[in-house]
């Protein structure tokens, strides 16, 4: 059998931009229905939702058929949580609270088999076919995508070395952590916000990664427009949340 191709790293890489949607329902359902709305990736949460790694497992598996790439953010920059979601098959993780070019390097470090890393070595997982895929030891780490989050003002000043670090491929920004460690505590939409997230950008595409963020569907062009290459434009939750909150107001005032 063939190593996956990981369209959406090499889609990063040509400067290809990559639209999104957050899923934090933890449903396999949901994750097949949202690989086939026309979305270039689906970001798993873990961090903020009560999705473990069984579940994880499955939402992979319903994704297969679909055209969106899954993206899977892991709880922390944890080696063993980053090895046993690397083993189920995710190829792109998403680690969040990076604060240092030291933690950035651990990330990577956790992604590569010794001697560029510290992944453990296991033959009959689902990420190799369960030994299906002869080469997978020698190759994994070309399809694998690592992207960091940003959050804070420590880390946002040590951007342009975290984005450089050999391994990174991508440098995700948090716009709700971020503006509550501005002090703008529930309005990531202040002037000052922005303007650290728009010199962000620039930082990132400057080191030669690809800069992300989340935001709403009415932000989600002005990104583009400033130099973010992948976007979430929206949430299952909310779109269910809101959806279902209109209709419901449409018949009952």
């Amino acid at each position: 059998m063939e190593l996956p191709v990981n369209k959406f790293k090499h889609a990063l890489k040509a400067g290809k931009p990559q639209i999104g949607i957050w899923s934090s329902l933890s449903s396999h359902i949901v994750a097949e229905v949202l690989s086939n709305s026309g979305f270039d990736w689906v970001l798993l949460d873990t961090e903020h939702s009560p999705n473990e790694l069984p579940m994880v497992q499955q939402q992979l598996h319903a994704m297969q058929g679909g055209t969106a790439a899954p993206v899977v953010r892991v709880a922390w920059n944890d080696m063993v949580m980053v090895k046993r979601t690397l083993d189920i098959g995710a190829q792109t993780l998403l680690v969040p609270y990076v604060q240092s070019v030291e933690e950035a390097k651990n990330a990577v470090a956790y992604m590569r088999y010794p001697p560029a890393g510290v992944r453990g070595v296991a033959g009959a997982t689902r990420a190799t076919q369960y030994g299906r895929i002869k080469d997978y030891f020698k190759r994994a780490q070309d399809e694998l995508c690592l992207l960091v989050q940003v959050e804070t003002r420590k880390a946002m000043a040590q951007i342009e070395a975290i984005a450089a670090v050999d391994g990174v491929d991508g440098v995700f920004i948090g716009p709700n952590d971020l503006s509550t460690d501005m002090g703008y505590f529930g309005n990531w939409q202040h002037p000052e916000v922005w303007k650290v997230m728009e010199e962000a950008a620039k930082k990132i595409r400057a080191a030669g990664k690809a800069p992300g963020i989340l935001v709403g569907e009415a932000d989600g062009k002005r990104c583009l427009d400033i130099g973010y290459l992948f976007v979430a434009v929206g949430a299952d939750v909310g779109m269910l949340a809101r959806g279902s909150e209109a209709l419901a107001a449409k018949f009952k005032g």
